[in-house]
């Protein structure tokens, strides 16, 4: 019992050292550097400018991401005092909050073998301002929800396992460490939550887990309805997230699904390795439903990301697999099936050490150019820690660059205004000026618009709640997203054409004011297609 209470120390420890580092590396050097999905960190940005300004996300401004989403850099930003500093000390937050209850996982139900490769890779993941499945050098804070996810849900997949030794307060701990992870997830984006609430569900099945599993679906409950006497947002951002599907539900077709299956071939044909010999050896329905499950929720969640590779799931799960084939070994066991144990280990090791690695060397290369002060700054004075660097390829340097140069003629040409330059809203995928510029923000509108994803001709806000607020409306004659752009000033262009007036053109930008009074004239903008060649700087999804 003293051995494995020191082992279980070690693992705790170990994992709480690694988010530490992981997370100083974020928050030090207080800076953003970026080379690609500007504009996605510009929906964060905003939001965090909105929370200062005491609003709050689904009752003052329209979003499918969770609360969370904004509330952790808003706490990067308090404690940074600067917008460059916001996403990565929130991330940092984020890291060592995921280290608390992914201690008490690992310790109790992995050995120091299993437990320290897998948490190496699954923290990585949180900390890597990168998405998962691109280069080193591809710098991004964008989709960071997606990263937050996978790793809480990879963590909880653990606690399938029984702890060999329980020891005092166990199943509270379980309870409380599984609510916390839920909670985070469904806080974060409501996907993970919904995948985490099933597998607790799952639990249920296992009369050793039912009595904790239950306590913690009681305590994801209770949680959610003290948030919601803050929030007060719950339904509003259930319509937002029913808005958003009706424009990106749709069933995928048989070459998309395909084409996720083909990128990620190799990680299922292992995990399908590591799950036929523990089915070979247990023959037991209960792990063949546990494979089942991590296979194929983390096949949902990739379909519905944008994202090339890393269905986290499959790690969570073979880390399982081989403690299973662990404890099935054991001082009586043969020479053959040790063997088989060990190699079953070494497996594993190989199977998420070129991930790990992958994100740790993109962890470092952020840390490195933050430090330096590498990077041309974004053109606006609350934006200047945040910097997009040009590396050893050109990538979307070239383009971003040019969206910087339009977003400072976009700030000149509201600086030459006459009238109150606030209350600003951008035809466009986001709108950087508010935070950037330190405007008060309009309510009633939304941090993000994306054509196809969040708005079509069909299904989109209403234009007088959308522009109830607004004064300002800006029309980018160079967006970072045309689609978007270009479907934002057909849907909406009657209204515009009756209630704002051009104010000042420049090189990149049509500024509107709110007429006074309205007036009935004929829509400038004619024969737009949604299906129009647009510029790809933009995910596809989320």
């Amino acid at each position: 019992m003293t051995a494995w209470t020191q082992r279980s120390v070690s693992v705790a420890l170990l994992v709480i050292a690694i988010a530490a580092v992981c997370s100083f590396m974020l928050a030090w050097p207080g800076q953003t550097v970026t080379t690609k999905y500007v504009n996605d960190l510009f929906i964060f940005l905003d939001g965090v400018h909105r929370i200062q300004l005491g609003q709050v996300p689904n009752r003052d401004f329209h979003t499918a991401l969770g609360p969370l989403v904004y509330y952790a850099p808003a706490a990067g930003y308090w404690l940074s005092g600067s917008f460059g500093g916001a996403m990565p000390v929130g991330m940092a937050l984020l890291v060592i909050a995921l280290a608390l209850p992914a201690a008490h996982i690992l310790s109790s139900r992995l050995r120091p073998a299993i437990a320290f490769p897998l948490a190496f890779c699954l923290i990585l993941v949180a900390a890597a301002p990168i998405n998962l499945g691109e280069s080193i050098g591809a710098l991004s804070f964008a989709m960071f929800y997606n990263r937050i996810g996978w790793a809480a849900l990879g963590f909880l997949l653990v606690m399938y396992l029984r702890p060999e030794r329980p020891y005092r307060y166990q199943r509270s701990l379980d309870a409380l460490s599984a609510a916390f992870l839920v909670v985070l997830m469904l806080y974060i984006k409501i996907s993970y939550g919904i995948v985490g609430i099933g597998f607790l569900i799952l639990l249920l099945l296992g009369t050793r887990e039912r009595l904790w599993a239950l306590a913690a679906l009681g305590l994801v409950m209770a949680t959610c309805l003290a948030v919601e006497v803050f929030w007060q947002g719950t339904r509003a951002h259930i319509a937002d997230l029913l808005l958003a599907g009706e424009v990106s539900g749709s069933l995928k077709t048989l070459d998309a699904i395909a084409q996720v299956l083909f990128r990620n071939l190799a990680d299922f044909v292992i995990f399908a390795l590591f799950a036929g010999l523990v089915l070979w050896r247990t023959r037991s329905i209960r792990d063949l439903l546990f494979f089942g499950f991590c296979a194929g929720s983390g096949y949902l969640l990739i379909m519905q990301n944008y994202q090339n590779w890393g269905v986290m799931t499959l790690a969570a799960g073979a880390a399982v697999a081989v403690e299973l084939l662990a404890r099935a070994g054991g001082p009586a066991a043969d020479k053959w099936r040790s063997s088989l144990t060990v190699g079953a280990q070494l497996l594993l090791f190989g199977f998420v050490l070129p991930g790990s690695l992958h994100n740790a060397a993109a962890l470092g290369l952020h840390t490195g150019l933050s430090s330096l002060d590498q990077g041309e700054a974004v053109p606006l004075p609350h934006f200047r820690e945040i910097k997009l660097a040009h590396l050893w390829n050109e990538g979307d340097y070239g383009a971003f660059a040019r969206y910087l140069a339009s977003i400072a003629d976009g700030a000149n040409a509201l600086s030459n205004l006459k009238h109150e330059r606030d209350h600003v809203m951008v035809l466009d995928f986001v709108g950087p000026f508010s935070a950037g510029l330190g405007l008060a923000a309009p309510e009633g509108d939304s941090t993000w618009h994306h054509w196809g994803r969040t708005l079509n001709e069909d299904s989109h806000p209403p234009a007088k709640a959308l522009f109830r607020d607004v004064r300002i409306v800006m029309e980018p004659k160079w967006p970072v997203d045309s689609a978007t752009a270009e479907g934002l000033k057909a849907i909406y262009a009657e209204y515009l054409e009756d209630r704002y007036e051009l104010a000042r053109e420049t090189a990149d930008w049509k500024v509107y004011v709110l007429r006074a009074p309205p007036a009935e004239t004929v829509s400038r903008y004619r024969g737009f297609s949604p299906d129009d060649p647009n510029v790809r700087l933009l995910p596809d999804g989320g």
